[in-house]
């Protein structure tokens, strides 16, 4: 039941207060319809007593507190859902933002929606392929994850979302070594909240040069579009990839970027609400409402489609005790970290292998999921590339001269290891057997009494024999 009140008493930058109403409810959608009969909509973002706090969805510029008048719609915001989004943009707001035509909905969705239950959620498992060695090989993502990835202020963020939403797809490798790619539907669900007009424009067109637009819903704010557009667009994006998941049985790759962007929208709102702020001005709430966010991603026990998500966010000043990437860590299952360092020495992707993690890595690998040498691989390469960056650290001390022959071998194995496994093409889409394979060439460059953390079978089944060889004629 609609009610309108001409009592809008005051404008406090994105929002309005409404006086002398009753039976509003929270997060209500709202009309303010100006003495030009010109519509702008918001909803309502907190009730007390008869006063109402309205939350806009666009400018509140002109605004007249005399002459307008908001209308009370009795729904909460929707989203019209069907399979004839894919391949179409959105705006923050759900309207199309390409040329094509409105959506004919199956059914309008809240976008607000639910975390999943504990008591339904499967385990997530399965491994999703991305394309990147770093990823695959050493941070495995699995169906039904959230794996956030950490970047700074002009890092190439942007390039690895754009990679990864072209190229990840749900995979499994049989027994005799060929991959089988898993036959269900995959779609990417893509969201960029608070982006420059040429970020927006570089995401499409990857989209639709590359093909991949045909699997994948975009949802594009602009950093000149309304601040609580950013707010509502990962909702959207993420009651897309509900409908598609659980009600399409899709696996789903829902992509988030920038979430510190969103952070800030949300203490820009609070502050404009006079709230008492927390941690460096950002709302005490701030954990709750990105839990309400990440905890939609997963699996549900009994059906196929499944959500996994990678939200993407710049770490101010690179700090990553920043509330932003703390509490992200504290609700994700691990992270990818970007290196400014390894950016200036012009590897891409920058990926910080060391302080990277996967908590739910050891579900989604093995043998028939990927082989059966990835663990062990994993774990020796992570090793060795360890002691061969304290290595290089101590003769940046010392000298090299100070180092002993096997840990000049360690620093050349972690100068290879970041040259041919860390750095890879924008558009190199590098298979996990192929990530597998790369990993055992960069073994040779060690002893063999150094690989201690892969089993004996898998060193004579897959150390390329000709290194060996070498290796055999040296020694005697």
């Amino acid at each position: 039941m609609q009610k309108e009140y001409k009592t809008i008493k005051g404008v406090a930058g994105p929002l309005l207060i409404v006086e002398g109403v009753e039976g509003v409810k929270y997060e209500e959608l709202v009309d303010v319809v100006l003495p030009d009969e010109s519509v702008r909509r918001g909803r309502v973002l907190e009730v007390s007593q008869d006063k109402a706090v309205v939350q806009m969805f666009e400018d509140t510029r002109g605004i007249s507190l005399k002459d307008s008048r908001a209308r009370f719609l009795g729904r909460v915001m929707e989203l019209p859902v069907s399979t004839d989004m894919l391949g179409r943009v959105f705006d923050g707001a759900g309207n199309p933002k390409d040329k094509g035509s409105q959506i004919i909905p199956e059914k309008k969705l809240n976008i607000n929606g639910y975390p999943i239950n504990p008591f339904s959620r499967d385990f997530p498992n399965d491994f999703i392929q991305t394309g990147i060695s770093t990823i695959d090989g050493l941070n495995t993502l699995v169906r039904g994850q959230k794996l956030p990835i950490f970047s700074g202020a002009g890092l190439p963020h942007n390039n690895i979302a754009a990679q990864i939403a072209r190229q990840a797809k749900v995979v499994k490798v049989s027994p005799q070594g060929k991959i089988e790619t898993d036959k269900s539907q995959f779609a990417v669900v893509f969201g960029a909240m608070g982006s420059t007009f040429e970020e927006a424009q570089y995401f499409i067109n990857e989209f639709h040069q590359t093909g991949a637009i045909e699997r994948a819903v975009l949802f594009m704010n602009l950093a000149d579009d309304p601040v609580v557009e950013r707010i509502t667009l990962p909702r959207l994006a993420l009651t897309t990839a509900e409908y598609l998941a659980f009600e399409k049985d899709m696996h789903v790759l829902v992509i988030l970027t920038d979430l510190t962007n969103y952070c800030e929208a949300l203490r820009e709102i609070a502050a404009a609400r006079k709230e008492v702020p927390g941690r460096r001005g950002y709302p005490g709430y701030l954990y709750t409402d990105l839990a309400t966010l990440y905890e939609r991603a997963g699996r549900i026990r009994g059906r196929k489609g499944s959500i996994t998500q990678i939200p993407i966010l710049t770490m101010p000043e690179d700090d990553k005790t920043h509330p932003i990437p703390d509490l992200t860590g504290y609700i994700t299952e691990g992270q990818i970290m970007l290196s400014r360092s390894l950016y200036r020495q012009g590897i891409m992707p920058p990926v910080d292998v060391l302080p990277c993690l996967s908590r739910l890595m050891s579900k989604g690998i093995g043998d028939g999921k990927t082989r059966e040498d990835h663990s062990g691989v994993f774990n020796q390469l992570y090793a060795a590339y360890a002691r061969g960056k304290e290595a290089k650290e101590l003769a940046v001390i010392l000298g090299e001269a100070a180092l002993s022959d096997i840990d000049k071998q360690y620093v050349k194995f972690a100068n290879a290891f970041e040259d041919r496994f860390i750095r890879q093409g924008e558009y190199e889409d590098r298979d996990i057997i192929t990530t597998l394979n790369l990993g055992w060439e960069l073994f040779t460059i060690l002893p063999k009494t150094e690989l201690k953390r892969v089993k004996e079978e898998h060193i004579a089944k897959y150390l390329p024999k000709k290194e060996e060889n070498k290796e055999t004629a040296k020694a005697s």
